[in-house]
């Protein structure tokens, strides 16, 4: 008679088998261009079910999703959608997970394990955490080891080449913006992040990064311009030797590819969130807003001056604007209102959102961009 523990081994083993078979057989159907996914957050108490949001993805080609914590009901729902997930592991969970690889496996044995049916992409072990921020700074002693506990959690289940387990850092974590060939952390995080980026580099995972023009140009409208920051200047702004920039997330991002260079591990960046507010602060129209996820969306298909050969697997934030969220600047996010009637005409990997069978990009007069500054 087979032990409790053999058994449970056994279980174990096959549900990941199932769940890698159907990875395999799902990742036949992708296709190199597939890079935009969007950010479905939950901090809302008028928003749609979760089978309805699943299909509202579904009718409009939104072929990836990332969630902040493995809720249960969303797991299920996506069943069988063939919806890509970066799944989050919250920062509630990042001390236990750290002190204990037994909570960690039965964490993924919960959260991934049991849903093979679900395309599962990325983990994502904490979001924004920095060792220099109050509110997150005693979190950082413990990001690295939940990151390898998660980690060789789902490598003993065998899945480490097709489930990539990161971290999601924010922009704040750089020290040297400017110009983006001299992009260098900040010397105060790098004890803090050198190890975790050596960690992604020994396990062939992409970095996660919460990149947002918005915040940049918001902080600093007197050095930064709108089109600067929107995808709108019709020539370059900033010359960096040889490389021209006309827009502010290229800048961005090659200061973060620097970053990476100068620490010894030249990671892949994936753009975990990238958003504009369309109320609640400066410049935050809805035309703007528009205006910078449309073209956001085209852009990251290009790679940037430092990596023009390169698309950039990006999440927009987010899906639904969200009236439960603390400031007022982020309840407004969404690129659909709660009741799914997108707020812009967007078009996700060559679609137009479709809202109750209509194709509401005829009805969007073209206007021009505003500042409320």
């Amino acid at each position: 008679m087979a032990t409790f523990f053999e058994t449970s081994n056994r279980i174990s083993s096959m549900a990941a088998i199932v769940l890698l078979l159907g990875l395999l057989v799902a990742n036949l159907g992708t296709t190199g261009g597939e890079s935009i996914g969007i950010c479905y957050g939950m901090m809302g108490n008028n928003l749609a079910s979760t089978s309805e949001v699943i299909s509202l993805y579904t009718s409009n080609n939104i072929k990836r999703m990332r969630i902040y914590d493995p809720n249960q009901a969303v797991l299920q729902a996506l069943k069988d959608s063939n919806i890509e997930l970066m799944l989050g592991v919250p920062n509630s969970d990042l001390q236990s997970l750290a002190a204990n690889p037994s909570s960690a496996n039965s964490w993924v044995q919960r959260n991934v394990l049991s849903w093979p049916s679900v395309r599962f992409r990325y983990i994502a072990v904490g979001n924004e955490v920095s060792p220099v921020n109050g509110a997150t700074a005693s979190l950082a002693q413990f990001v690295l080891p939940a990151v390898r506990n998660v980690f060789n959690a789902i490598k003993s289940a065998g899945l480490q080449d097709q489930i990539k387990v990161s971290t999601a850092i924010d922009m704040t974590l750089i020290g040297t913006s400017y110009p983006p060939s001299q992009g260098a952390f900040r010397g105060d995080v790098r004890a803090y992040l050198d190890p975790i980026i050596g960690h992604l580099a020994y396990a062939k995972a992409p970095l996660l990064a919460n990149v947002y023009t918005y915040f940049s140009y918001a902080g600093n409208p007197r050095d930064i311009s709108l089109p600067y920051a929107l995808f709108t200047s019709p020539s370059v702004v900033v010359w960096d030797g040889q490389r021209g920039y006309q827009n502010l997330f290229d800048a961005l991002m090659d200061a973060l590819y620097s970053a990476l260079e100068r620490t010894g591990n030249p990671l892949e960046v994936v753009v975990s969130e990238s958003g504009w507010p369309s109320a609640g602060g400066v410049a935050t129209t809805v035309d703007n807003a528009r205006a910078y996820y449309s073209n956001l969306i085209r852009h990251v298909k290009k790679g940037t001056p430092k990596i023009p050969d390169r698309a950039i697997e990006t999440y927009l934030f987010a899906m639904f604007d969200e009236n439960q969220k603390p400031q007022e600047l982020e309840k407004h996010f969404g690129v659909f209102f709660p009741n799914k009637q997108p707020k812009y005409s967007l078009n996700f990997n060559g679609e137009r959102i479709i809202w109750e069978g209509v194709d509401v990009d005829q009805y969007n007069a073209t206007v021009s961009l505003k500042s409320e500054m």
